[in-house]
């Protein structure tokens, strides 16, 4: 079966699908319209409305915010997914998968996007992200939401010194480490290992639902797009790679401090990958931290459970004075 075209991950609904070039290359994003707002309370229509970035995870695309990305819009928000530097239709460049880099690249989304400064939600490496952007580049933060994703030193101690955490992350870390196979076996028979994948991590009671199918069948297509599979190993590789050498140091230095803004941290009581243990050191780097757990729900909350965790993000958006 012939590598699906990039364009196709452009699916239609009540968004506005845009290129935006940022930190040297294109991205890829899908944008809320917020010109017909449901909130009718909102005191000065005229003002921007306040930019959240939405960063999607390992293996992924902009449409897993599908549900955040409506509602938010719908709120008053600026509203924007984005495919992530290799992902879905944004450029693949063969470097830049650092975490330098792709901070960069959100700070540098962000004033593209017209914005001094954005809400950033991120789930799992999207959360990574995040949580550097903040540290690196902190004017251009206003908040961080994070959905199963430890604050990356936090992270990397816990694979050190936990033997659960470690037994779950390390296995598939490590596979990914070696040169060609991962990206045969991520694109092999349609992209069936990615399904795997999600179906270890989330709960049985979302890959029982009628979306589940759709979602697993999207994630399958976008993996296979030409590029896809090398760039999100890539992300996966720099990570272990840098613990050996000097940027991986200077990069541990830089993140390795107070992130003083609202944060969230999202999690779900069965996600299998990320355990509560884990994320609950990251108040050391964000002391305003708050963490909500979704009951019963895997590694996949935003999709597992939409409306809780929407409405979780806008209690913390609106608790955090963002104005409307």
């Amino acid at each position: 079966m012939a590598a699906p075209d990039p364009s196709t991950v452009r699916y239609p609904g009540p968004w506005q699908h845009r290129d935006i070039r940022a930190n040297g290359i294109r991205f890829h994003i899908a944008e809320a319209d917020t010109s017909a707002s449901a909130d009718p309370g909102r005191p000065d229509p005229s003002r921007p409305a306040p930019l959240i970035v939405l960063v999607h995870g390992f293996a992924d695309l902009w449409w897993s915010w599908r549900h955040q990305l409506t509602a938010l819009g719908a709120a008053g928000y600026h509203a924007v997914a984005v495919d992530l530097r290799g992902y879905g239709d944004s450029d693949k460049p063969p470097r830049g998968y650092d975490g330098w880099t792709l901070a960069g690249d959100i700070s540098g989304l962000v004033r593209a996007l017209g914005h001094s400064e954005a809400d950033l939600v991120g789930h799992a490496d999207g959360g990574l992200v995040c949580w550097a952007t903040a540290a690196l580049h902190p004017r251009a933060v206003r908040s961080i939401s994070l959905l199963a994703s430890p604050h990356p030193i936090s992270l990397r101690r816990a694979a050190i010194r936990d033997s659960a955490q470690r037994a779950a992350l390390l296995p598939s870390f490590l596979r990914y480490q070696v040169p060609l196979a991962p990206e045969k076996t991520l694109v092999a028979d349609d992209g069936a290992e990615v399904e795997r994948l999600v179906r270890a991590r989330s709960s049985a009671q979302w890959q029982s639902s009628t979306e589940f199918g759709d979602v697993v069948s999207r994630m399958r297509s976008a993996v296979r797009i030409p590029g896809v599979a090398h760039s999100t190993l890539e992300y996966q590789r720099w990570a272990f790679r840098s613990q050996f050498r000097s940027d991986g140091r200077r990069f541990r230095a830089a993140i390795d401090r107070t992130v003083d803004l609202p944060a969230l941290q999202i999690l779900g009581s069965a996600d299998p990958y990320v355990l509560p243990t884990t994320a609950r050191r990251d108040s050391h780097w964000a002391p305003q931290l708050v963490e909500h757990r979704v009951t019963g729900s895997g590694h996949y909350v935003h999709q597992e459970r939409p409306d809780e965790v929407t409405d979780v993000l806008l209690r913390h958006l609106r608790a955090s004075g963002q104005p409307l």
